[in-house]
């Protein structure tokens, strides 16, 4: 009985003195000491990567997650750097870990381009499917799918995202990508109509270019400047 009451004892000191869950550091992370040295790095980090400074940006990017552990967008940085480095294996990673922390698709879309880049076919067209299912309105994912596909063989499925891609951004480069795989599988009656679709595109362009510049010459209201000048000179439009 008496050992039963010195064990609570003991397990009441211990928990009293050395409670399970670790407080939490606040101070300094919420500082503003500290937010003034991490965009400093941030600021280091994106001047040396324009500057073309890879081991700086590099050591500045560590630094942030040596304080930041958990900064998704660093560990990203941090692979984009590496990827410009040909350091495929370390990008990788970094992507992934960057992907867990923020599920982003971003993220994802760049562990696709490296695996693109190093005839990685397969994993490259998953990355960038599941990069599309979570942010299926920008067209360079589809238009990197297509690249993958073609890559595969598969040309139906690369049309297919190629086709998506325009459809979110009618661009002319994009159905000439489109044409120069019909040419390639030598579907004559395909190109041929993509053909017809790239000089209509071009048309289109260039009557929008054209009422752009219009615009630009006549001004922004020239229906109000002409009713301005009607009442001035006494008649009615």
């Amino acid at each position: 009985m008496i050992a039963v009451f010195v064990m609570l004892i003991f397990i009441v000191f211990l928990v009293f003195f050395f409670p399970l869950t670790p407080k939490k550091k606040e101070a300094e992370v919420k500082s503003p000491k500290y937010a003034a040295q991490m965009k400093k790095l941030w600021q280091i980090a994106q001047t040396s990567m324009k500057e073309r400074k890879p081991f700086r940006a590099e050591k500045a990017l560590l630094t942030i997650l040596k304080f930041d552990e958990k900064n998704a967008a660093a560990y990203n940085r941090l692979g984009i750097l590496y990827a410009k480095g040909k350091k495929y294996d370390e990008a990788v990673e970094c992507f992934e870990i960057a992907q867990s922390l923020d599920n982003n698709p971003a993220s994802i879309h760049n562990v696709g381009l490296i695996y693109l880049e190093t005839g990685a076919y397969e994993k490259a067209a998953m990355a960038f499917r599941q990069a599309i299912q979570l942010e299926g309105d920008i067209p360079s994912r589809y238009i990197a799918l297509a690249k993958a596909e073609e890559e595969l063989g598969n040309t139906k499925k690369a049309i297919e995202a190629l086709e998506n891609a325009f459809e979110l951004d009618p661009k002319v480069t994009t159905l000439r990508q489109i044409l120069a795989i019909y040419e390639a599988a030598g579907d004559t009656e395909a190109a041929t109509a993509t053909t017809a679709r790239i000089e209509e595109q071009i048309t289109k362009d260039n009557v929008a270019k054209q009422k752009k510049t219009l615009r630009r010459v006549v001004g922004p209201h020239p229906v109000r400047t002409r009713a301005i000048r009607s009442r001035t000179m006494g008649k009615k439009i």
